[in-house]
């Protein structure tokens, strides 16, 4: 039974989704026990310090247990979920048992040899099976019938021995037609899951129509064979567990209530980690700088009708991080890091630009792959999927690895600039202002024009004052005059 019971289970434990990851709490569970399950199927979603991860099951067959429940933390290696690899086996084995104990009744010595077969069914734990009789002889499901059938032709011989009529038996056959009412006798074919839910609920298996593969009965069945009967009676427990969200709006009456404690964890705990690690190890320099960026607004309005750019998402920050990406070429300094073990700066030939986004989860900063090597074109598609991706908590740990140098567009949220801090292991993070129409003088005269202001933290370590403030002046410089993104390009 043991070694049966190894082969039939498969254990599915909690991957290391990232790099060196220990943990990772489970968000949501997309399937319960009792429900079908494909190799290769998502079942789950888990929130690890960097990033919310769907986790696929590797296995065919249905879902036997859930281990841990949603919002629990869970470690590495530890399993998750059990499934029942050989369904089939389990299920087929219970129909046998009543169609033996119906066929077999009225044979008084068989039922004995065989009732120490009857423990190994699933007798002790599933709702609606009674103790089988007789489980040495599997018959086909329609055989069930059969009992019943040769009763109803025994009754109408008898009674047509009564009646003295040859073809009396011809009218008692018509019970014949009853073996379709008996079919429901029959143990209909449903995961214990299943059978316990439709005990809880109060519903009849034996009227439920199946819709699972090979006509087995699935939660949404039970569901369904309720539904009908919940305004009549069941109304009010259908109905009661919505004054269950009634219940917060009534906690104003909370008034009192001074604090509140929100767990950290994921993706924030990580975040915090590291904002202090960055800000206690890397020495910080920010530099602001004030920019006339009218003609950057225009050339994205031109853009959005050009023929070549149909489709895209065209924005300031495409032209911001296009402008950057130019200021990397005429500074590559300040594309480096900082190799703490063996003292040395890693100067990086490659630019993978990370854009700072804000999510229910935390921060997060994943980053264009060779941002530096795209056309136009190419970056306003890469950064518009980057942007949905994080938005829906999509974003894989490999997205937020191996980034070079960051923007962050505080500007969204109203704010002039800041002083952000790095991303850890980059060398700069560029912080992008509010766009703001403001009296500016232009041509030796004051007038109305876009402007904002930027403000560049860097690493000290690598990058120093000059090299920082050149930078960050060729940004304002493509901003100010995008036609410098050609003759600097």
């Amino acid at each position: 039974m043991t070694e049966n019971a190894s082969l039939r289970y498969r254990e599915f434990k909690m991957p290391d989704v990232g790099e060196g990851l220990t943990e990772a709490e489970i968000l949501k569970w997309y399937v319960q026990p009792g429900d079908r399950v494909a190799d290769g199927q998502v079942v789950c979603e888990v929130e690890t310090a960097k990033a919310a991860v769907e986790l696929p099951i590797p296995y065919d067959g249905v879902v036997h247990e859930l281990r841990y429940p949603e919002g629990t933390t869970v470690d590495v290696g530890q399993v998750i979920i059990a499934v029942d690899v050989a369904p089939g086996t389990a299920s087929e084995a219970a129909p046998a048992a009543p169609a033996a104990e119906v066929s077999e009744e009225p044979v008084s010595e068989e039922p004995a040899p065989e009732e120490p077969e009857a423990p190994k069914g699933r007798q002790p734990v599933l709702v609606g099976y009674g103790v089988a009789e007789s489980s040495g002889k599997r018959r086909p499901r329609k055989s069930s019938a059969a009992p019943v059938a040769a009763a109803a032709v025994a009754a109408a011989a008898i009674q047509g021995e009564l009646n003295g009529h040859a073809s009396a038996p011809a009218a008692p056959a018509a019970p014949a037609a009853p073996p379709a009412p008996a079919a429901p006798a029959e143990r209909p074919l449903a995961k214990p899951p299943v059978r316990k839910l439709a005990k809880d609920l109060g519903v009849d298996l034996a009227q439920v129509t199946p819709t699972g593969p090979d006509g087995i009965i699935t939660r949404d069945d039970v569901h369904a064979a309720v539904a009908p009967a919940a305004p009549e009676a069941p109304a009010a427990p259908v109905t009661a567990p919505a004054p269950v969200p009634e219940a917060p709006q009534a906690q104003p009456v909370d008034l009192g209530v001074r604090e509140t404690r929100i767990p950290v964890k994921g993706v924030r705990k990580a975040t915090a980690a590291a904002m202090v690690g960055s800000a206690f190890t890397a020495p910080h320099v920010t530099e602001f700088i004030t920019v006339d960026v009218t003609r950057t607004t225009k050339l994205v309005e031109e853009l959005k009708s050009d023929r070549d750019m149909t489709g895209l998402r065209i924005n300031p920050l495409l032209i911001i991080a296009k402008a950057l990406l130019v200021a990397v070429k005429r500074n590559p300094g300040v594309n480096a890091s900082w190799d703490e073990a063996a003292q040395e700066i890693v100067q990086k030939h490659y630019v993978n630009l990370g854009i700072a986004a804000a999510t229910p989860r935390g921060l997060i900063v994943p980053n264009v792959k060779d941002a530096h090597a795209k056309t136009l074109p190419e970056l306003a598609e890469a950064l518009a999927e980057l942007v949905s991706v994080a938005r829906d908590g999509k974003t894989t740990p490999a997205a937020m690895q191996g980034g070079t140098i960051t923007i962050t567009n505080v500007g969204v949220f109203g704010v002039d600039t800041g002083t952000p801090i790095l991303n850890p292991g980059e060398s700069a993070i560029l912080a992008v202002g509010a766009i703001k129409l403001q009296p500016w003088v232009h041509k030796g005269k004051v007038k109305a024009r876009q402007v904002t202001t930027l403000g560049l933290s860097f690493d000290h370590r690598l990058v120093d004052g000059e090299l920082g403030s050149r930078f960050l002046a060729d940004i304002a410089a493509i901003l100010e005059n995008p036609k410098r993104l050609i003759t600097w390009g």
